[in-house]
């Protein structure tokens, strides 16, 4: 499908009841990138802790046995493998969970825009592990070549995090992707190749949990507990086949159902909810939590309600277990002449950046698809740079790799050491991508298309101003937020001689409440109070639920019947997509875009910048 006409398919499902059609990536993004927080700071806590007078303490407590038994059998682990074989199962069941539902309804339903990120993900698992054989033929340490292969997506969406405008969105849901798709090759490397014997038995059993896993969702039966029941069974079948037990949580989460809301549930779910409103009895309450429940899959109301404890519980603390290495003088001069170090700091850095580089560029090349409107290049490098944080599975790796405790202790240096490498690379090249103008291609139109339309642009100001500011903006998106301050600058220098023009750009991709916002403001402007309900949603960027905007409306005193009306009846979505296509003619690539008498604005879009252009343009100078 092309990105027009998927654009026009989530925006014909922008009505408030179906806003989970397409489940956004922005809370996906937004959990990862707030637990790349947490994670950096627990694997500080682990190295200060590891290197300090309490460093006995720290083998200690990670060392202490722990026992589980049940009849005649018993789990006797130590803390650190509770947390690595038992706590990470959670971790691998979020990324099951998204993995299923982005085959389903997600970024890799439309196989040509997802072929080049899943090509350039096989590229960064091989020529990293080929170069990291490379250092190590022959020998124990050969056996650590799966830890290169990963890519730690909390840590690079932290990264980009910081990096803001410099890293343009949609490289973001391209880095998703292939993270997504280096999930699938590591879950795969781990249950195929660092397993232990196995017991055919067991892993009889665990076939049989799997059988009945899939019956869950035919006999409607789509209770957390029951998913957890299933899995722990399968967990401990897993743990007796010899077959890696995070296995277990990443084929639990692929096999739990997905699917878009259905307006009937919804409606039912609807009615139950007033009912037990005006009837608020246990019977009424009951029904409207199963009907509420079961209009949404389980797969999204398990990511939502797990992912943020594995993002700022489980995988920090797996990092606290695992990250804790001497960092002394001798230590880290025996590691840094180790080919295992080194193995892993050239496999990481490098063969990441040039695997995934060179195969994109190739795969575009061959008509295999195409790169994100927008990513140039530089910026493309970037992002494959980024990609060499292996931090989390390559650690988790690591332990599975090497039972030698010196190969597993050079082995984690070279993961830290390549990390904050990588990041470090990755930061300098969006950094000369930015200077450079990366991601602006001659071959994207400069030229607005159509011209503003005094009949159909929402604008502000004089119709018959000499000057011209138009915006693609996204009521979500903090840069326009910020943008807003630059544009009320801009409309006091120049007073009566300047008109601004307002285009929608939602980006539902990464701004879930983008598209009810726009058509909250379309109708408001029914009742001739777009600029107002402009100023008021751009003022409370965080709170755009559908209760808020709702509550915005009785705030512009308008008639709120007549406003929820135009909402459920998705009034307004033709000018959106209108404007959604024009983006799309100008060349725009991402929000906030401005265009100064008629032509877009390459570069900084800060107010004297665009000042200057503004004057340039009142006497037709490029």
């Amino acid at each position: 499908m092309s990105a027009p006409a998927r654009a026009r398919e989530r925006l014909a499902d922008m009505s408030p009841w179906s806003g989970g059609t397409a489940r956004p990536l922005q809370e996906f993004l937004r959990t990862e990138a707030g637990g790349a927080v947490l994670l950096l700071a627990a694997t500080v806590v682990a190295l200060v802790w590891a290197n300090s007078p309490l460093s006995g303490a720290y083998e200690d407590l990670w060392g202490t046995k722990l026992t589980v038994s049940l009849g005649g059998g018993e789990i006797s682990e130590d803390l650190r493998h509770w947390v690595n074989d038992g706590l990470m199962v959670f971790f691998f069941y979020v990324v099951g969970l998204e993995i299923r539902r982005e085959l389903s309804m997600g970024e890799l339903t439309d196989k040509r825009e997802a072929a080049i990120p899943a090509i350039a993900a096989l590229a960064g698992m091989v020529v990293p592990a080929v170069v990291y054989v490379a250092f190590n033929l022959g020998g124990e340490a050969a056996r650590g070549w799966g830890i290169v292969m990963a890519t730690d997506i909390a840590f690079v969406l932290g990264a980009l995090a910081l990096l803001g405008p410099a890293c343009p969105g949609q490289l973001r849901v391209f880095l998703l992707t292939l993270a997504i798709v280096d999930d699938i090759g590591a879950i795969t490397v781990i249950a195929v190749f660092y397993s232990a014997s196995i017991d055919l038995l067991a892993l009889a059993i665990a076939a049989g949990m799997l059988a009945a896993i899939l019956l869950l969702h035919p006999v409607r039966v789509w209770r957390g507990p029951a998913y957890f029941l299933a899995g722990l069974a399968l967990w401990v079948a897993m743990v007796k086949s010899g077959v890696h037990p995070t296995v277990a949580g990443v084929l639990l989460g692929m096999l739990t159902a997905v699917h878009p809301p259905q307006r009937a549930a919804v409606e039912r779910a609807a009615r139950a909810t007033r009912s037990f409103r005006q009837a608020p009895t246990a019977g009424s309450a009951r029904s409207a939590v199963l009907e509420v429940g079961g209009a949404m899959s389980p797969n999204e109301r398990l990511q939502e309600a797990m992912h943020p404890w594995t993002s700022y519980l489980v995988v920090p603390l797996f990092a606290l277990a695992n990250a804790g290495v001497g960092l002394s003088t001798d230590a880290l001069r025996v590691a840094l002449s180790s080919p295992v170090t080194l193995g892993i700091l050239a496999g990481l850095v490098l063969g990441k950046l040039v695997g995934i580089t060179a195969v994109s560029l190739l795969g575009v090349r061959l008509g295999l698809g195409t790169l994100p409107r927008g990513v140039g290049t530089r910026q493309l490098m970037g992002g494959a740079a980024l990609a060499g944080i292996g931090f989390t599975v390559s650690l988790f790796v690591t332990d599975l790799a090497f039972d030698d405790p010196v190969l597993r202790e050079e082995a984690k240096v070279g993961v830290l050491f390549a990390s904050a490498l990588a990041a470090a690379l990755g930061w300098a090249l969006f950094r000369m991508a930015a200077r450079a103008g990366d991601g602006n291609e001659p071959d994207r139109p400069l030229r607005l298309d159509p011209p503003v339309d005094l009949t159909r642009d929402h604008i502000r100001g004089r119709f018959d101003a000499p000057l011209t500011l138009v915006e693609y903006g996204d009521f979500e998106c903090p840069f326009c937020g910020a943008a807003t301050g630059t544009v009320a600058d801009l409309r006091e220098r120049f007073g009566g001689e300047l008109r601004y023009v307002f285009r929608h750009l939602p980006l539902r991709d990464v701004h879930p409440h983008a598209a009810l916002a726009a058509q909250a403001a379309e109708a408001a402007g029914a009742q001739a109070a777009f600029w107002p309900m402009h100023d008021l949603l751009f003022a409370r960027q965080d709170a755009l639920e559908l209760e808020d905007v709702e509550s915005y409306a009785a705030e512009l005193e308008l008639d709120l019947a007549r406003f929820r009306t135009d909402l459920e009846n998705a009034r307004g979505v033709e000018r959106v997509q209108e404007n959604v296509d024009s983006a799309a003619a100008s060349g725009v690539a991402g929000t906030p875009t401005f265009f100064v008498g008629g032509r877009r604005i390459l570069g900084t879009r800060d107010a004297d910048s665009l000042a200057a252009e503004l004057e340039r343009s009142r006497d037709g100078s490029p």
